[in-house]
């Protein structure tokens, strides 16, 4: 019996099937995330049993009610709702068990992505309410990661966050910290914070003393303030990757300053649109940069605040921007090249990638 299937209806079940098909391809690809930030990435679940065991409940009706404390809602309203969430999971991540867990949770999570390497920050400062110490704050992090790479799989290391709104002497013993956990877990040092009210020229110091401890550097740059920011973060603050770089357009001549260095950027496109870095899709440049021969990787920054997993991004940038599958294994591939690992490691890492991707009839 032959059944006569509408024309439109044929266009639509082609079109489903189709985005099955890539959905499928997607998640056996071999991943990187080299920008999620630990605070932003705690499960919901994971929250109220700290809660419970720290003594300190949360009052709320339902799942929902909880999601809408750590996550923002599809139509997020300002880079200050997206922050807000921040602040309510923080209180529950001041001592040593909590952080190691999520910490461990994390590596999981991406593990179920088929993320095999990944960066993961966090701000040691922001941990230090109920009495821990620096030190001990970056050590459980750390220890997490490594039992979460021994669990999993995932290398795993660790960003140091100094914040724009701490002074140089509490932001420097965040560095001479960051420095004594080099290379046994942690391998590199961020900025992060109010980017608009603290430009990145006011960080010279502090980024030539990280610079001084041998410690790469990355920094938030060219997402809630201008092009002017990336230019001094790589200029002035020695900047060997860019965190998001959204708004490098502004000005051509730090475009061609980030295409002339190779400088990686850090973007993270959902999480760009939710904070207002940019309008909408229409504007976002992550494949124009592209075109340019400026070296993008695409990352989650918060997996809980941003509602995303590192896959759902590469979905996002096949509908929205018109990539293939093949772009989307380049994008991988500029991740695995941008790692801050010693470069025996990365050597073996990229290999990895490339027989992945070639097995699965991509970058051929």
């Amino acid at each position: 019996m032959c059944m006569n299937i509408p024309k439109g209806d044929l266009t639509m079940t082609l079109k489903n099937e189709q985005s099955a098909a890539v959905r499928t391809l997607l998640s056996q690809l071999p991943k990187v995330d080299l920008h999620v930030h630990l605070d932003g990435s705690v499960m919901p679940d994971t929250l109220k049993e700290l809660a419970i065991e720290q003594g300190n409940p949360i009052s709320v009706s339902s799942h929902a009610d909880l999601l809408s404390h750590m996550q923002v809602g599809e139509h997020c309203e300002s880079l200050k709702e997206y922050l807000s969430k921040f602040s309510f999971v923080l209180p529950y991540l001041q001592t040593g068990a909590a952080l190691e867990r999520v910490a461990f949770e994390v590596v999981e999570q991406a593990a179920k992505q088929r993320v095999h390497y990944i960066e993961v920050r966090f701000a040691p400062q922001l941990h230090c309410v109920q009495g821990l110490t620096l030190h001990e704050v970056i050590d459980h992090v750390v220890k997490g990661l490594q039992r979460g790479e021994q669990a999993f799989g995932t290398i795993a290391r660790a960003i140091i966050i100094c914040m724009r709104n701490h002074s140089y002497e509490l932001n420097k013993d965040v560095v001479l910290e960051a420095a004594r956990f080099y290379k046994k877990g942690v391998v590199a040092v961020d900025l992060a914070g109010d980017e608009a009210s603290f430009p990145a020229r006011l960080f010279q110091q502090l980024f030539a003393d990280a610079r001084q401890l041998g410690l790469p550097v990355t920094i938030h740059a060219g997402e809630a303030a201008g092009a002017e920011n990336v230019k001094v973060a790589i200029t002035s603050l020695g900047a060997v990757r860019i965190g998001h770089g959204v708004r490098m357009l502004e000005d051509p001549e730090v475009v061609s300053l980030v295409k002339e260095r190779q400088i990686p950027l850090e973007m993270c496109p959902l999480s760009n649109l939710q904070t207002k870095a940019v309008p909408g899709w229409d504007a976002y440049p992550l494949r124009r940069y592209l075109e340019d021969g400026i070296v993008v990787t695409v990352n989650t920054d918060n997996m809980t605040v941003s509602d995303t997993t590192i896959q759902k991004e590469y979905e996002l940038l096949i509908k929205h921007l018109g990539l293939s599958v093949n772009d989307v294994a380049r994008l991988i591939m500029n991740g695995a090249a941008a790692a801050f690992l010693e470069e025996n490691e990365k050597a073996l890492m990229i290999s990895r990638y490339e027989r992945e991707l070639k097995a699965l009839g991509l970058l051929v």
